[in-house]
């Protein structure tokens, strides 16, 4: 069978995950965050990337990536993938795959979309119940976002940006997004965009989308939202 087509464009958000081999961990001690994420800051270099957010999970990750090139993503993923699974199988003495197939991704529509595609990537420790919250897990970009904590590895989004054009006041604005929880229907999209490789926005994002690239993109439950759809935060 052959392999299921990526999608991206130049300037659009994509929400990218990759998980471990059958769920297996793909971090194991301290050193392996620290090393995963300097080889993803030496690919979102290498390959004209923009980073807005990510976590590290013990067995996935998700990042949300602007490429600045069509081919950008894919070259992110395969190049991390080419320095970071040997460091790892070098360090534990084991050999073969680490990664469960290639990684998925759905491009995201900015507004509430994006904002709502930060949080659900920096809120993952807390819904896993690895911590009560986001600020007590070190292994994402939450306090680069919310507290302007420096992280040479996070390029702000225009959504972000729109917050305020004071920083302070845009950090307490993003951290008062946090403050009531998600909607599950809100949660369930994002889960589905990214499973299916489905644009996450609305009916009119998915639809220039599939314009622009001339093909049908992902699954979609069509009917389901309206242009005037909105999410709270």
């Amino acid at each position: 069978m052959p392999r299921k087509p990526r999608f991206y464009l130049p300037g659009v958000p994509v929400h990218v995950v990759q998980r471990g081999h059958n769920r297996q961990a793909i971090f194991f001690e301290h050193g392996d965050y620290t090393t995963y994420l300097g080889y993803l800051k030496e690919g979102i270099k290498r390959y004209d990337c923009e980073l807005h957010a990510y976590v590290l999970m013990t067995n996935h990750v998700h990042l949300l990536v602007t490429p600045q090139e069509k081919e950008s993503i894919s070259q992110l993923a395969q190049y991390i993938g080419r320095q970071y699974v040997p460091y790892i199988n070098f360090i534990y003495g084991r050999s073969g795959t680490l990664w469960e197939g290639r990684h998925k991704g759905s491009l995201v529509q900015s507004e509430a979309y994006l904002l709502n595609c930060m949080r659900y990537i920096e809120l993952n420790p807390v819904r896993a119940k690895m911590v009560e919250k986001p600020e007590d897990y070190p292994w994402s970009s939450y306090m680069a976002n919310a507290y302007a904590v420096e992280n040479d590895l996070i390029s702000p989004q225009g959504s972000y940006l729109d917050l305020s054009k004071i920083r302070q006041d845009r950090v307490l604005s993003y951290r008062a997004l946090f403050e009531e929880p998600m909607s599950g229907r809100m949660l369930s999209d994002i889960r589905q965009a990214w499973q299916t490789g489905t644009p996450l926005g609305n009916d009119r994002f998915r639809q220039q989308i599939e314009e622009i690239l001339k093909v049908r993109v992902g699954r979609t439950r069509r009917g389901r939202h309206s242009e005037k759809d909105t999410y709270g935060f």
